[in-house]
């Protein structure tokens, strides 16, 4: 009995073990995963590595036999580096029994959606013109607007009235001497004409 020469890399989610074993038969190959330990076995060649450093999802655990090695995909139970194949576990799991239902090891926290959605309906929502002078939209332009009008005087009001209903919305005057003495003329956007409904 031999034990094949070996190697692994690890990420906090995987731990992959190669096992050199040239021209392995896949028929042959037979490998045993456990919460806590593994076992290589082709012909007289066997590695058990037991106690694994951290427990093991051995559902999510999978191998592959090339025609140079045997690749072992560890999927760790618990995100963490292990430094090593086998020894105490640094990982919050290893105090569990190995037949405990990992589920119970890691419950989910559950979110809050009202909160997430309002949080991202708040962030979605157009500034207003006191926060962003530059803000744009009609709806914004109205705020602007009513905003002036309610802060103005009477004189105001009646030159804010008076201009934008005689100028079919093409004009709006804050000032009421200038305003009173003639009807608002319509003045159209420039490259724009004015016609009347249904002209």
């Amino acid at each position: 009995m031999t034990t094949p020469r070996h190697e692994f890399y690890e990420t906090d989610q995987k731990l992959t073990l190669s096992i050199f074993d040239k021209g392995a038969d896949p028929e042959k190959v037979q490998i045993t995963f456990n919460p806590r330990s593994l076992t290589y076995t082709h012909g007289d060649k066997v590695l058990s590595l037991e106690p694994l450093k951290g427990q093991i999802d051995t559902e999510k655990s999978d191998y592959t036999v090339g025609k140079v090695k045997v690749e072992i995909r560890l999927v760790k139970l618990a995100q963490g580096r292990w430094g090593s194949l086998t020894g105490d576990a640094p990982d919050v799991l290893s105090s569990f029994p190995q037949q405990q239902p990992p589920m119970t090891a890691a419950k989910k926290q559950r979110k809050n959606w009202d909160g997430i959605t309002e949080q991202i309906l708040k962030s979605e929502k157009a500034p207003t013109v006191e926060e962003d002078p530059n803000a744009g939209g009609d709806a914004t332009v109205n705020e602007f607007f009513q905003k002036i009008f309610a802060d103005a005087d009477d004189d105001t009001k009646r030159a804010m009235m008076k201009s934008y209903s005689e100028s079919g919305g093409t004009t709006l005057s804050t000032n009421w001497a200038e305003v009173k003495k003639e009807k608002v003329e319509v003045k159209p956007p420039e490259g724009s004409e004015w016609k009347k409904w249904g002209a």
